[in-house]
């Protein structure tokens, strides 16, 4: 892609993600990548500007890590943020220290200068802080900008050499001048125009596509969520009847799920595809039988999706190219270089070290989900389809702890019919809703007999790009219909809970 792009660099952070969404909210393309990532690499990609994460390590400790000193010397500004900081600290000679207060939370930002990074940000503002050591020693040729309580050094800057460097994290919500701060640095000092736009997008991806197939046949892995349909559709204008989507009815969808993707999709739906639907699901069952461990469960059915499409591209013909709906933040959730594998996507971490296709093609691979539902208007597609939950591609494998059963898929899939229908009615602002299926059992009691069976969990999370997340504030009386509800007609559930847990520390999903 021809675009103005910042890199982001990271140390192991736990916001890498977030950083990156921040970076698009300005319009601009931004990209993640870990932190030893070579010089020609970056060199080839020409940032406009380079953010380096946070991370857990002291940059005093054995092997931390640090960026090679000529990323200094590109001539592009570049923003250290928390751990980044620190290293930029230490690499220009000033001194990082222990903190004798360690600031975690909300802290009160005063500002000693506003102009460059501070730009028109609000004194004593609130800032989220996260750090044990800090900059004790300002270095040569940088000067501190503003400070809080116990951190003397919150952000500094050597405006000569356009380097930036904050103590806390911009990117949190928490910082209330955080996206004023950000911005500033992105279309300010690096001097971005925010050209990054979903029409564009639309139009380079199909020019790509085409000039990459030009007249062979591509299978697309179908599953009838926002990421595949948008795929799929961008796909169809691409290069029409040379598609074909298949459709894998793996028995862990949502009840009545297989019946409405065939609906909208199939040889009468409104969007003239080829369209083939495979029923494995006792395929799926047999492959998943005895694992109980929530990375094995994935891979395993990211293989087995493979598997399926390379048996249904034989039937078809030569079928050189693969079509998956993979995000970006599939992606870095599964792993970016060092850094920590949150949980490996069926569709990257889970796919099998062989893949039976020239190539596979991921057309948005650099979105997150707010800018696929972008693209998917731009397509032209239905709200009821672009808005949709997202629905994970192991499905219900991942919403029920330890082993996978039919009796088990049972049990979820009309809990959770009944905690969306209810939700669905009161009128109740979520994003993302589910229930799922625990491995616990307890006793209980039903018409004065003992019970010992499954324990649900609800979950119902509010947020703006899934990189993170608050669960929602439902009303109680709506809990306690759904619990009733779910107690009284579902079998085999005698308990239900509430997950009150954001994201992070937790992930949306349960595996």
């Amino acid at each position: 892609m021809n675009k103005e792009m910042i890199l982001v660099l990271d140390f192991g952070g736990q916001y890498n993600q977030l950083i990156a969404r921040r970076v698009r909210d300005c319009s601009v393309y931004c990209e993640v990548h870990n932190y030893d990532i070579s010089m020609d690499e970056i060199k080839a990609k020409n940032p406009k500007g380079i953010i380096f994460t946070g991370g857990p390590n002291s940059i005093y400790e054995n092997n931390s890590p640090k960026v090679d000193e000529e990323i200094y010397k590109l001539g592009v500004p570049v923003l250290g943020l928390c751990y980044g900081a620190q290293m930029m600290t230490h690499q220009f000679g000033g001194e990082v220290s222990t903190a004798p207060v360690s600031e975690f939370g909300k802290a009160r930002l005063k500002i000693d200068k506003r102009d460059g990074i501070l730009k028109d940000v609000r004194d004593d503002t609130t800032c989220w802080m996260s750090h044990v050591d800090y900059i004790s020693k300002v270095p040569s040729g940088f000067e501190t900008v503003a400070h809080t309580i116990d951190c003397p050094v919150a952000v500094m800057e050597n405006r000569e050499e356009n380097l930036y460097a904050i103590q806390f994290h911009p990117e949190v919500n928490h910082t209330e001048e955080g996206p004023k701060i950000l911005s500033n640095f992105i279309l300010n000092i690096c001097g971005c125009k925010g050209d990054w736009k979903m029409d564009s997008y639309a139009d380079e991806q199909i020019k790509s596509i085409r000039e990459k197939v030009k007249g062979g046949k591509v299978l697309c892995a179908l599953s009838g969520g926002v990421d595949s349909s948008v795929s799929a559709v961008l796909l169809s204008k691409a290069i029409g009847s040379q598609l074909t989507c298949v459709f894998v009815d793996h028995g862990l969808l949502r009840k009545n799920e297989a019946e409405e993707v065939s609906r909208v999709f199939g040889p009468d739906g409104d969007y003239n595809l080829n369209f083939i639907k495979v029923d494995a699901k006792q395929r799926y069952y047999d492959k998943l039988k005895g694992i109980i461990e929530p990375e094995e469960k994935r891979k395993a059915i990211g293989e087995e999706f493979i598997r399926i499409f390379e048996e249904e591209a034989k039937k078809i013909g030569t079928v050189d190219y693969l079509v998956q709906g993979t995000i970006y933040p599939d992606v870095i959730e599964s792993g970016l270089g060092k850094s920590a594998v949150i949980k490996s996507h069926h569709n990257v971490g889970g796919l099998p070290d062989h893949v039976d296709f020239k190539e596979i093609i991921e057309p948005l691979r650099p979105l997150f989900k707010d800018e696929v539902r972008k693209l998917g208007r731009e397509l032209g597609l239905p709200d009821y389809l672009v808005n949709r939950q997202p629905f994970p591609g192991p499905g219900l494998g991942i919403r029920i702890i330890g082993e996978v059963t039919a009796d088990k898929v049972k049990i979820v899939q009309e809990a959770d019919a009944i905690f969306r229908e209810e939700l669905d009615k009161s009128g109740v602002v979520a994003n993302q809703y589910f229930a799922a299926l625990t491995n616990m059992r307890s006793v209980g009691v039903m018409g004065d007999f003992r019970t010992y069976d499954y324990a649900i969990a609800l979950r119902a999370v509010t947020t703006t790009d899934f990189m993170t997340a608050e669960s929602a504030n439902l009303p109680w009386e709506l809990l306690e219909k759904v619990t009733t509800r779910i107690v009284n007609e579902v079998e085999h559930v005698n308990r239900v809970f509430y997950d009150l847990t954001g994201k992070p520390p937790g992930t949306i999903e349960f595996e």
